[in-house]
């Protein structure tokens, strides 16, 4: 019964110290996204840095905009912007433009840097989502 009794309570503390340093990142990513450094440095405090979006990525943050609005951490003119960014690429396939790894939820940046959304928590992906958004609606 102790045993048990100790494997509960550090559980718990495993999950208040998880929690509390899950709040810690969102927080930090809060400040990133809202800094003049934005774009790729997004996630640079955070252990990570986002992948630059730009001209030759478009195909793939446009799989990524759908990986979002279908997993609903994205809404609204999200899907708008998925439409154009797929105009601008028309006739390519979808292997060479990063869209179908895109709508499995993986970021290849210009710059060479990868992000598996898989592997984030549900309010990091939403700002990752944001993130892309932003990025992907200033290429339409």
């Amino acid at each position: 019964m102790r045993f048990r009794t100790a494997m509960i309570s550090i559980a718990l503390v495993a999950a208040s110290v998880s929690a509390s340093a899950q709040s810690d990142l969102l927080g930090r990513l809060k400040d990133q996204m809202s800094s003049s450094g934005g774009g790729a440095a997004l996630g640079e405090n955070l252990g990570f840095k986002m992948p630059a979006i730009g001209s030759s990525t478009m195909g793939n943050a446009a799989g990524v905009l759908q990986y979002c609005v279908k997993n609903n951490y994205l809404g609204g003119d999200a899907a708008s912007v998925k439409d154009k960014l797929l105009a601008r690429i028309t006739g390519q396939k979808q292997q060479e433009t990063g869209f179908a790894s895109g709508a499995k939820g993986l970021l290849k940046g210009g710059d060479g840097k990868t992000l598996n959304f898989k592997m984030l928590s549900s309010k990091v992906k939403e700002k990752a989502c944001d993130y892309v958004l932003k990025n992907a609606s200033s290429l339409v």
